[in-house]
């Protein structure tokens, strides 16, 4: 089975300092349809205008990744680690049993626009954790490059879920295969840019969820730098 998710029809919040973009139930959005796909929760699309941000508010037992696209992101939590992360860096939080945490515009002048990601973890009321690390995008074009995984293999961030979040870069023309394992689910998120998979075209913000599928697909970067996000899940 696969399940479509146009960025049209993801869920809408808006403030004075906010846009954000949800596409599973979040928040103010509820749609029982849209609970999560298996262990992925929450991916939110947020730009942050400058000035603006998340006061300090409370997590437990998340695996919390945030994927910066354009801008800067200021974090502090009561863990007592604190940064800024930058486009093309990946952040992980592992909430644990308890964690306080606040994310602002690290930017005066330009809006923040990132992804923030939630999985749930493989155990519960793990002591909090906190890592983050640079991703070159152009490093991964037209491959598969890892950001998270269960073991930090191949410099990817460990988090604590038999996931991984992979990422790649296409350029109008280039060809990648998507293979596709039995026993697994897969989410393909595309974070900017257009692409073709087979036949169909995906946008910035659209998705597809892939269940109980194998088999290898082609995708094919249709315009630009289309930056694309895969989800290998459990089954």
């Amino acid at each position: 089975m696969i399940v479509e998710r146009p960025s049209a029809e993801r869920g809408e919040f808006r403030l004075d300092w906010l846009h954000s973009r949800h596409t599973f139930s979040f928040g103010h959005y509820y749609d029982p349809a849209w609970m999560g796909f298996g262990v992925l929760r929450v991916i939110n699309e947020d730009v942050v205008a400058p000035g603006g941000g998340f006061a300090p508010h409370r997590h437990a037992n998340m695996e919390i990744l945030s994927v910066v696209l354009d801008g800067a992101l200021a974090h502090r939590d009561s863990a007592g680690h604190s940064g800024v992360i930058r486009a093309g860096d990946v952040q992980w939080m592992s909430a644990g049993h308890g964690i306080e945490h606040s994310e602002y515009n690290a930017d005066p002048a330009t809006p923040v626009h990132f992804l923030q990601i939630w999985i749930q973890p493989a155990r519960l009321n793990h002591a909090p954790a906190y890592a983050q690390r640079h991703f070159d995008p152009e490093a991964r074009r037209a491959r598969w490059a890892a950001l998270a995984s269960p073991d930090g293999a191949d410099g990817s961030i460990a988090i604590r879920q038999q996931a991984r979040l992979l990422a790649t870069r296409l350029h109008a023309g280039d060809a990648l295969d998507l293979a596709l394992q039995p026993g697994q689910r897969y989410w393909l998120q595309v974070a900017a840019g257009e692409l073709a998979l087979e036949a169909r075209r995906l946008a910035a913000g659209d998705a597809l969820g892939f269940e109980g599928e194998a088999g290898t697909y082609a995708l094919r970067g249709l315009s630009g730098a289309c930056d694309v996000l895969l989800f290998e899940l459990p089954g």
